[in-house]
């Protein structure tokens, strides 16, 4: 195997890597707040990811910057973490783990949109368009299947708050465009979401843990924590840094698939036959979203 094999061979498998958490991601999230209050979890995950980057970041002998644009980043980049994860935590609590990643494949679709209307930054295709409307139906199919389960309107509010943070944080962080490696954004970005968490704690002092959680809610939580808080985040940026983000931004057509039959196999979550072909319209409208990306990727090969 020549170096350029080689190479291509370790791409692949850190994507796939970065898939794989993604999409366990949710069903890890729901066995976490199964027995702890969601926001406690919340608090805990972000403390203790703080200090792993912290090692992390002093291992790897980088810095962490305190200047004025420095701290405006870290800011910037809580409104993913804090922002973003405290409302697809609260969701946990009305959601399957499949429905909220299917939920939150549309990131892009709305990130295309906000680009599209607001920041004039690109313009959507009529294919693009069309990929759109047919993903929302298809979520809508998906929904009306499925009401008899675990979908509420509540449920959906929570997600679309937690994507508009999200993709909030994308753009803002982007315009202050800090120059900060990595891992310093990542680092300071927990520390701040970290510090950001104590003001939930008098809302919910009374329900603060006071004994361990079975074994299927510290896998759950030690997942977010390690696997999706650091692991995935150093994935992220190393992938960034080789492949065009259009490129990267495709695992939302593959977690939200694996994430569902995760959430069947191993938490029992229940998708009726009718709501599959909710999904298939709505994996249909993503690849049609997707099609220019797609197709770079191929011509590539």
């Amino acid at each position: 195997m020549n170096s350029s094999s080689a190479n291509i061979m370790v791409v692949a498998s850190i994507y796939a890597l970065l898939v794989l958490i993604w999409a366990a991601t949710p069903l890890a999230i729901v066995w976490s707040v199964a027995e702890i209050h969601p926001m406690w979890v919340l608090i805990i995950r972000y403390f203790g990811a703080s200090i792993i980057a912290l090692a992390l970041l002093k291992m790897m002998r980088d810095s962490l910057p305190f200047d004025h644009v420095s701290l405006k980043s870290y800011v910037a980049g809580s409104l993913n973490l804090i922002g973003a994860q405290l409302f697809i935590y609260l969701a946990a609590n009305y959601l399957t783990s499949g429905l909220m990643a299917l939920i939150f494949g549309f990131s892009p679709l709305i990130a295309g949109l906000i680009g599209h209307l607001i920041l004039k930054t690109h313009k959507l295709s009529i294919l693009q368009w069309s990929g759109m409307v047919i993903a929302v139906l298809g979520l809508t199919f998906v929904f009306a299947e499925s009401a008899d389960e675990r979908v509420n309107p509540w449920g959906v509010v929570l997600m679309l708050i937690s994507m508009v943070s999200y993709i909030s944080s994308i753009f803002w962080v982007k315009q202050i465009n800090a120059p900060l490696s990595p891992m310093s954004q990542a680092t300071g970005s927990l520390i701040f979401s970290a510090l950001g968490s104590l003001l939930i704690i008098p809302f919910i002092w009374q329900q603060i843990p006071t004994v361990l959680p079975s074994t299927q809610a510290m896998v759950g939580f030690l997942f977010t924590m390690i696997m999706s808080s650091i692991v995935a985040m150093l994935c992220y940026f190393w992938l960034i840094r080789r492949l065009a983000a259009s490129t990267v931004s495709l695992s939302n057509v593959m977690t939200p698939v694996i994430a569902l039959v995760l959430g069947a196999s191993l938490n029992n979550e229940i998708i009726h036959n009718e709501a599959l072909w909710g999904i298939v319209v709505v994996m249909m409208g993503l690849l049609m979203y997707f099609n220019r990306e797609l197709l770079k990727l191929f011509l590539k090969k």
